[in-house]
């Protein structure tokens, strides 16, 4: 790309903090980036084994052991093959949230190991870092800093003074927007979009984007290949207006995204933002210049609704409009995560009821449904606290329980996009309740961790549930890495096939896969193959 990324990057500073202050930070981020490049990778998503394993840095544990080296080591054993990369979700020193209130943005959490085990880990898989920056830890160095009145750090966290009109500001959580701590100036208040234990960042101090800059850069040298930008959508204030992917938070991502075309060539930049379809792939940008990946935030209710009414009419309409600006885009294709099963994104493609019904079979499958306080006081559905097996074993029994999970996974497969699968969808997990009541925090039910070998000997006995479960999902996995039809890039073509029928087709003219799902739980035929109730086929093609 030659120079070209450096001009982008001055471009969308200069558009943020104008001339005298865009254009010093611009070539000064520039130099760092030059001083540090590599290639992260092979541009372009051509690849069909390309994929990622979604788990917590101690999501498997051995006495004595670091859980990073024995996440290593298990991960080694048990996924090498199946998938090529893994994101490690915030494995830094922090605060609450389970990760996601970081104190330290530069160092690994002692807990769970050194940045050694980091990089050990990113020898035999591409790695995704959690860029979390948004917001920070209430406990951390930086805003002791800035509580102190340190030089550099006055302005660092966003304040609010007066009694600004806030009122369209969109919550994602129902806690007080503003939070006020004691600061050598006297009591700020401090706004806190996700808890009074996470300060958001003042991307108005020119001061703000060079230290995150400087951390996007650091993950890139430690070996990170994709940066998954958290709650991304959030990171620009103005009171007045919803606070949400306002035009200087896209400014930012590309600016980051011009930083790591110029530090890291292959590296991906991946935008987390739980809203809205049309919101979301607005974070593609024109195809070259902003998110190299968006998560396909909509695909996780709309197949968990498709399986539940054993109609996939929505999902077939929705998926034939499924397009990005360019080969240099993708999706990020998922069912679940350490988050919950997110209900916005699904707003505009399934009607009110429908959603409702969502909330009732995650209930009825013993998990929760977080609610939020909208503008007139009432309460809404944004988030299904679920494990994604036991939500689609409501009312079946464990045979059907495992082709309804296995065809709903080989839903996700089919589709273009590079596909993240969950570590207790991989291996098999059900619901963890228990973790969710004990803590109080709802988000649990779906991130129990295990003892290595405990986990490793029930995935060892095959007349386990894990055992079938995960291997039913290694075979798709290795299916789907072996045929260049998969590959995140090559076309697809939905094909309408009545209501029970989810079909797709991948690849290119003579080197095509025709993708059939049954959906209904009732014996169909299409194309002269006979499907029985919730089966999978991918049926090679030359024609």
């Amino acid at each position: 790309m030659g120079v070209d990324w450096k001009a982008r990057l001055e471009k969308e500073l200069v558009f943020v903090y104008g001339t005298e202050q865009g254009t010093p930070l611009a070539r000064e981020l520039a130099a760092r980036a030059e001083a540090q490049k590599h290639r992260a990778g092979p541009d372009g998503f051509d690849d069909p084994a390309e994929a990622l394993l979604i788990t917590y840095g101690d999501q498997v544990t051995r006495g004595g052991q670091p859980p990073l080296a024995v996440l290593k080591e298990f991960l080694d054993h048990r996924a090498r093959g199946l998938v090529s990369g893994v994101h490690i979700l915030p494995f830094y020193p922090w605060s609450s949230d389970d990760g996601f209130s970081v104190k330290d943005f530069l160092a690994v959490d002692p807990a769970l190991g050194t940045w050694q085990d980091v990089r050990d880990l990113g020898r035999d898989f591409d790695l995704m870092a959690d860029a979390v920056f948004n917001h920070a830890s209430a406990q951390g160095e930086w805003f002791a800093r800035f509580r102190q009145g340190a030089d550099g750090f006055g302005e660092f966290f966003t304040t609010v003074e007066d009694d600004p009109d806030l009122s369209a500001v969109v919550r994602p959580r129902v806690l007080p927007l503003l939070t006020e701590f004691d600061t050598a100036r006297g009591p700020r208040r401090v706004w806190t979009t996700f808890s009074a234990d996470q300060v958001d960042f003042n991307f108005r101090e020119p001061a703000v984007m060079r230290a995150l800059s400087d951390v996007l850069l650091f993950y890139l040298a430690q070996g990170a290949r994709y940066i998954r930008l958290d709650a991304i959508g959030f990171i620009w204030k103005e009171p007045g207006t919803t606070c949400l992917h306002l035009p200087q938070a896209h400014a930012l991502v590309r600016a980051w995204r011009a930083l790591a075309d110029g530090a890291a060539p292959g590296a991906r930049l991946v935008t987390e933002t739980n809203v809205p379809h049309a919101d979301n792939i607005s974070y593609f940008g024109d195809g070259h210049n902003e998110a190299h990946m968006v998560y396909n935030f909509a695909l996780p209710p709309l197949v968990l609704h498709t399986l539940r009414t054993g109609d996939a009419s929505v999902l077939t309409q929705w998926a034939a409009g499924l397009a990005t600006p360019s080969p240099d885009t993708t999706f990020f294709n998922f069912l679940a995560s350490h988050d919950g099963i997110g209900l916005n994104p699904a707003r505009g493609l399934l009607p009110e009821e429908e959603i409702a019904a969502l909330v009732d079979l995650a209930r009825g499958a013993g998990g929760y449904a977080g609610m939020k306080t909208m503008p007139d006081g009432s309460q809404a559905p944004y988030e299904l606290n679920v494990n994604y097996f036991d939500a689609l074993a409501v009312g079946h029994d464990e045979a059907a329980a495992v082709r309804r999970f296995t065809v709903a996974h080989a839903i996700a497969l089919s589709l273009a996009g590079v596909p993240g699968l969950y570590f207790h969808s991989l291996f098999g997990s059900r619901g963890d309740r228990a973790g969710a009541e004990s803590s109080g925090i709802p988000r649990r039910i779906n991130r129990q961790k295990f003892a290595a070998d405990t986990l490793a000997a029930e995935l060892d006995d095959r007349a386990s549930l894990r055992h079938r479960l995960h291997k039913n999902l290694a075979a798709l996995l290795q299916r789907r890495a072996a045929n260049p039809a998969f590959a995140p890039s090559a076309p697809q073509r939905v094909v309408p096939a009545g209501t029970g029928l989810f079909v797709v087709e991948r690849g290119h003219p003579g080197a095509s896969v025709l993708c059939l799902h049954e959906i209904s739980g009732r014996r169909q035929e299409y194309a002269g193959q006979v499907l029985e109730p919730y089966e999978a086929r991918w049926i090679p093609s030359v024609n």
